[in-house]
């Protein structure tokens, strides 16, 4: 069994640092070996790919522009009326993930309209998102990059977030059909929503083309107090052959580097 491969989440760790290459300069020094942000736009694209090629980082996940957050957006990709948006987004992130090397962008779906009543435009909503995936699918496949989407709670993370369960996503990538268009599996999101993880890991691990991590329920570091047993999961994901990145994204309690010994534990029993 090959060892899983883990991913820190620059936009959640190495918080102590203002910029996103020192950031990646400070997951190379813990051992890291690739990276993964949110949103990168607002940092020069030139000097995140001369760090990448310095520190021989892999970029393995890059998210599209989120549209405007001030005015409430997360995502626009399941948005009716802002289609062409979502396209110009697209087309960014592309260009971002081309120029780092990235192959995998998350499609983010974006919210139920502020008032409106999420039953009432879900099908409104849901063909919006299966239009947009075909779409991206058409341009990702053309690049060799893998588009995702992710589930997210509506429990603690976000009332107001379309996609929120991997049953619902499966059906929506069963509705796309296309290769390049694939689940993000993001643990966190899944215990709150559904538990059941390993009968769900099991059924879902095939459409899946990355997972993230965090502790249930203070998204802190995995090895912290929670619901969720980590060993036991790292195990499973092991003996399924998880051969993608398994991203960081959890809030540390103190710093991010006190908080590591989980992952470099980990790395040496597995060297």
């Amino acid at each position: 069994m090959a060892p899983l491969k883990f991913c820190a989440n620059i936009s959640w760790l190495f918080m102590e640092l203002p910029e996103f290459t020192e950031r990646m300069r400070a997951a190379a020094r813990a051992g890291f070996r690739a990276v993964e942000a949110a949103w990168i736009y607002n940092a020069d694209l030139k000097e995140l790919k001369t760090v990448k090629d310095e520190t021989g980082l892999e970029f393995a996940l890059i998210n599209t522009p989120p549209g405007d957050l001030n005015a409430g957006d997360l995502g626009l990709c399941a948005v009716p009326g802002r289609e062409q948006e979502f396209r110009q987004g697209l087309d960014l992130a592309v260009r971002f993930a081309k120029a780092l090397d990235c192959r995998r962008i998350h499609l983010m779906a974006g919210r139920v309209p502020a008032g409106a009543d999420r039953s009432a435009v879900a099908m409104e909503m849901e063909d919006t998102f299966v239009q947009n995936l075909k779409h991206a699918a058409g341009v990702l496949s053309q690049e060799g990059i893998l588009g995702l989407i992710e589930p997210i709670n509506t429990r603690i993370t976000d009332p107001r977030y379309f996609l929120h369960s991997p049953h619902q996503a499966a059906g929506i990538l069963q509705r796309v059909s296309h290769p390049s268009i694939r689940m993000q599996m993001d643990i966190y999101h899944w215990q709150i929503m559904d538990g059941n993880l390993t009968q769900n890991i099991r059924k879902y691990l095939p459409m899946t083309g990355h997972i993230q991590i965090a502790q249930v329920p203070d998204r802190h570091e995995p090895d912290s107090d929670g619901e969720i047993s980590f060993s036991f999961l790292f195990k499973l994901l092991e003996e399924l052959d998880y051969q993608g990145y398994i991203g960081c994204e959890y809030k540390p309690r103190g710093s991010t580097e006190a908080g590591l010994d989980w992952v470099t534990r980990y790395w040496s029993d597995h060297d």
